[in-house]
């Protein structure tokens, strides 16, 4: 059984022990799955915009610099030579699509897979919820002291706690990213040590699974 700790958002009572669900938390890690996964997500979010002149398509060039013989120097044929200052480039990069697809099945697996890593490290923390109405940086660091969470850190909320309040409070917090439980993904939750995830959103997380 997998177990997490609690913790009261108003800090008034001490964090109890609660079982996570096994489906979600319980399951092998399949560590091949978290590296397709993840080469997945880094290669999808290039943009594929470089390009390079070839000789073909450099300006000028049109006339040889100089005639062939009797002038002491090497033949030339065309400014735009890859040889010379200011000619086409050769095997250059050019426009294109890094984008990788993997199956639903596939997705699906990393992403427990993940969880399962978190939990295994005993590095999951529930909340039982975040409602601030003003932002204030100051609160998400009071907060994240008094769970103990001293490096990086992933908090996610459930759909209705993702407010601009909720967002602009961890904003500034270095280390720490906030994400609502549908932007929930396997290279965010490898990134950070800590996963630290309010009630709605393991309630979400379970009707999603």
């Amino acid at each position: 059984m997998v177990e997490a700790k609690l913790w009261m958002s108003d800090g008034g009572a001490e964090p109890q022990g609660i079982a996570l669900d096994g489906e979600l938390f319980g399951g092998e890690i399949n560590k091949d799955l978290l590296y397709r996964t993840v080469r997945m997500q880094m290669m999808n979010r290039r943009q594929g915009t470089s390009s390079t002149k070839t000789r073909g398509e450099v300006q000028g060039g049109g006339r040889k610099p100089w005639r062939q013989k009797g002038t002491g120097r090497a033949r030339a044929g065309s400014r735009r030579s890859p040889i010379w200052v200011g000619g086409g480039t050769v095997f250059g990069p050019k426009p294109r699509t890094y984008h990788v697809k993997l199956t639903k099945k596939m997705k699906r697996g990393a992403l427990l897979s993940a969880l399962a890593d978190r939990a295994a490290l005993s590095r999951v923390i529930v909340l039982d919820k975040i409602a601030w109405e003003t932002p204030k940086t100051k609160q998400a660091v009071s907060l994240l002291e008094r769970l103990g969470v001293d490096s990086t850190a992933l908090i996610v909320v459930g759909t209705a706690e993702w407010t601009r309040a909720v967002q602009k409070s961890f904003s500034n917090v270095p280390r720490v990213k906030c994400l609502g439980c549908r932007g929930l993904n396997v290279y965010d939750i490898l990134r950070n040590d800590y996963l630290v995830m309010t009630q709605a959103a393991l309630d979400e997380l379970k009707e999603r699974f």
